[in-house]
């Protein structure tokens, strides 16, 4: 199985034309009856080569994770006297940078790729957090650290986070170190803000309005390595789609803990009120090719629709009833994804339709 990517890296190192790749996508295209473009494909596994080596990797990170936080038991550095120590994460970013060296640049296997960014991303952040906690428990031995502290600390281990991020895809360039690191710079912003308000009753909604206005502005970021590539052949749309993976739910879950929704007793308005936000959500996914919008919201949508199954009193089929709905209703979108698409794009201003996928699919009926 090749991806869109191997493609391009064939035609750079001239193993193929670009004729010949083109080509090669074309017939793709007319055996599936459908734009590649609107397959929204991304590289996960090659093969089930990627699910045994990242089984493998995990086991082993785990064990030197574990070792490693024995170590620092002995050496007394851990925190808390019976938490983690800060020498476990580093010894997992360290073996996960190790790895990548074999595994992503020589092998280019992807899952372990995804797997060892993610655990050397983690790995540094953690090391740094912990590390600072260790030091700023000590002195404070006798009280508990101010929410400026903490704030700034959250701060420090993001940042190293972040930078962490920027220093794999300057050597590895896996695709989604990007949304890795647009969710440590989140996460910087999130904790300056926190250390800047302190612990008020509102800090908690000024937080979470924070986190809404960084989902947009990662979405946006999404959207600009989207609209560089909209045929959806080259590595940025991967780019791309880790973002809005990220930027999803980031939009999604402050939008509706706001509504009161997770406050376990919302209303039939409420539930309405979210249906409403998700068919929106649809509209915003069929217009930007991008189903991640809609798997990030359906937890909601799903409780929401429960919530009104049980209040009109189907309360032993509300769950099943909610399956039924939601379930017929993504399939049935599914199967006619490319035909809304067409019909949603239709009506957007020419010059926006310039930065999105096209569509090929007609939308009247043509006679045969």
């Amino acid at each position: 199985m090749y991806s869109q990517n191997d493609l391009d890296e064939a035609v750079a190192a001239g193993a193929i034309t670009p004729e010949s790749a083109t080509a090669l996508r074309a017939f793709i295209d007319q055996q599936r009856h459908t734009p590649a473009v609107d397959e929204e494909h991304f590289r996960l596994i090659t093969g089930f080569n990627d699910i045994f080596v990242s089984i493998a990797a995990t086991i082993l990170l785990f064990a030197i994770g574990w070792i490693a936080h024995s170590i620092g038991v002995n050496l007394g550095f851990r925190v808390g006297g019976d938490g983690p120590s800060p020498l476990a994460p580093a010894g997992i970013a360290a073996a996960s940078w190790g790895l990548a060296l074999f595994f992503t640049a020589r092998r280019r296997m992807a899952l372990p790729s995804i797997l060892l960014l993610l655990a050397f991303v983690g790995g540094v952040t953690a090391t740094v957090g912990l590390t600072i906690a260790y030091f700023v428990e000590g002195a404070y031995q006798n009280s508990d650290p101010s929410p400026l502290v903490i704030g700034l600390t959250a701060a420090a281990a993001a940042t190293a986070g972040a930078a962490a991020a920027f220093v794999h895809w300057k050597r590895f360039r896996v695709p989604i170190t990007v949304a890795a690191g647009a969710a440590a710079v989140a996460g910087i912003v999130v904790a300056l803000l926190g250390a800047a308000i302190g612990k008020t009753p509102q800090t908690m909604n000024i937080l979470l309005g924070a986190g809404l206005v960084l989902g947009v502005a990662v979405f946006l970021f999404a959207m600009r390595w989207d609209s560089s590539d909209p045929a959806r052949i080259t590595r940025r749309s991967d780019v791309a789609f880790w973002l809005h993976l990220l930027a999803a739910p980031m939009i999604v879950h402050p939008v509706f803990t706001l509504l009161g929704l997770n406050d376990g007793d919302a209303t039939v308005g409420e539930g309405l009120v979210v249906i409403a936000i998700y068919v929106a959500l649809g509209i915003a996914a069929l217009a930007i090719d991008r189903r991640a919008l809609l798997v990030s919201a359906l937890a909601y949508v799903l409780y929401a629709m429960n919530n009104l199954f049980e209040t009109f009193g189907a309360v032993g089929l509300n769950i099943a009833l909610t399956a039924l709905v939601i379930g017929s209703a993504l399939l049935l979108l599914s199967a006619f994804w490319h035909q809304a698409r067409a019909v949603v794009v239709e009506w957007l201003p020419s010059r926006l339709r310039g930065y999105l996928p096209a569509t090929d699919v007609r939308i009247t009926p043509q006679p045969a």
